[in-house]
């Protein structure tokens, strides 16, 4: 198998410390000898790759923004966004785990949770102890995360919890779920326990895209929760909205891992592919096809870094955050469908990942806020006026 070398046109490496650039690199090799080869293997049998949850525990990725004190990395959100972009190189479902337990499970935990609740679960989460995952989405509301139906009322000693969840990262292998469900008319956040009397988590099966990532519902029928279980500072709908501002940043920076895993595949095919006695690199439409893929990925690459350093800073805006979940998923479909033209029927097989890599993007452009929701998100900032 041919080593992955890194595609930095613009010289992006000069900007990282030493530090970042080591995360990057763990990583990268960690994706090249463990990922790389069986990932197709996986998606074709809609498989999860579970021997490698313990592994990615070990490269401290698991949270790696909170801080060592529960038993995380502590770093900052460049490297954060550098691993999310190393993974989706592999593939999406990958990316996808790691991001719901960090993003989705420990943020929630750590930034809702009271200190009882974080040294309990963080540390656990953060060594894959314990799997988590994010119940908002249900079955009827999806862009109105507002409208759900998911209920809590107060009974002695907890709450009794009704309702369904769907499209759950996670959520048939995970011990703990953070559900979101409307206590008095407010959204509340609970952490519910595997086991809970009443909690199911059906797989959802027959998907065309991440096939390697495991999906389900969340059912839950009079589950009680105990007191201890609710979080505490979590109070209204912009707690979940929250949450999935981290895990936009992840997509944000994720997807460009798999652009360049497209691109690197197709430039390597063009300069190896003969037709009309010379490589198809030679002709000027595969160039302007190469060029563009180039460009929009560089183009990615900075808007991610001006990210990171805005999130670093304290100083990031949703919006933000929004616009480069929107752009960036929408240009790694572009060069999936461009790198599966320059392959011509080889794109289709499993012998390149670039089927996979568009597959999986379909669903990365709808999951945590279609684009159609970003826009409207980014034009009220933009005009101040609502089109919702």
């Amino acid at each position: 198998m041919k080593k992955f070398e890194a595609v930095d046109y613009f010289n992006i490496i000069d900007l990282l410390n030493e530090e970042e650039k080591l995360v990057q690199v763990s990583v990268r090799t960690f994706v090249d000898a463990e990922v790389i080869p069986i990932i197709e293997e996986y998606y074709q049998e809609a498989k999860f790759p579970f021997q490698l949850i313990p592994k990615l525990a070990e490269l401290g990725v698991f949270g790696m923004t909170l801080p060592e004190k529960y038993g995380c990395a502590g770093m900052n959100n460049l490297a954060y966004g550098l691993v999310n972009q190393e993974l989706e190189r592999g593939d999406s479902g990958l990316r996808s785990f790691m991001s719901v337990q960090s993003s989705l499970v420990m943020y929630p935990i750590f930034t809702f949770g009271s200190e009882e609740q974080k040294m309990k679960w963080l540390p656990k989460l953060a060594n894959a102890e314990a799997i988590g995952c994010f119940g908002l989405t249900e079955p009827d509301y999806g862009s109105n995360p507002n409208g759900m139906i998911a209920k809590a009322e107060k009974v002695s000693g907890g709450f009794l919890l009704n309702g369904a969840k769907m499209w759950i990262t996670n959520g048939s292998i995970a011990d703990i779920a953070i559900v979101w469900a409307k206590l008095d008319g407010v959204v509340k956040g609970f952490i519910v326990e595997k086991g809970f009397k009443g909690f199911s988590a059906p797989e959802i099966k027959k998907k065309h895209s991440l096939r390697a990532s495991i999906t389900s519902e969340l059912i839950f029928e009079d589950v009680f929760v105990p007191d201890g279980n609710l979080l505490p500072a979590a109070n209204g709908l912009k707690a979940p909205l929250m949450c999935l501002n981290q895990a936009r940043f992840s997509i944000a920076w994720g997807v460009t891992g798999s652009m360049l895993a497209c691109y690197d595949s197709a430039l390597e095919y063009a300069k190896t592919r003969i037709q009309f006695n010379k490589p198809i690199a030679s002709y000027q439409l595969t160039q302007d096809k190469l060029v563009t893929m180039l460009t929009e990925i560089t183009k990615t690459q900075l808007l991610n870094l001006q990210l990171a350093k805005l999130k670093d800073s304290g100083n990031i805006k949703h919006t933000q955050i929004s616009l480069a979940k929107r752009n960036n998923v929408e240009k790694a479909l572009e060069i999936a469908r461009t790198a599966r033209e320059i392959f011509g029927a080889s794109g289709i097989t499993s012998e390149y990942p670039i089927m996979r890599h568009a597959n999986n993007l379909e669903s990365v452009k709808t999951y945590e806020g279609t684009h159609e929701m970003h826009t409207l998100i980014i034009g009220e900032d933009i005009t101040g006026l609502g089109a919702f």
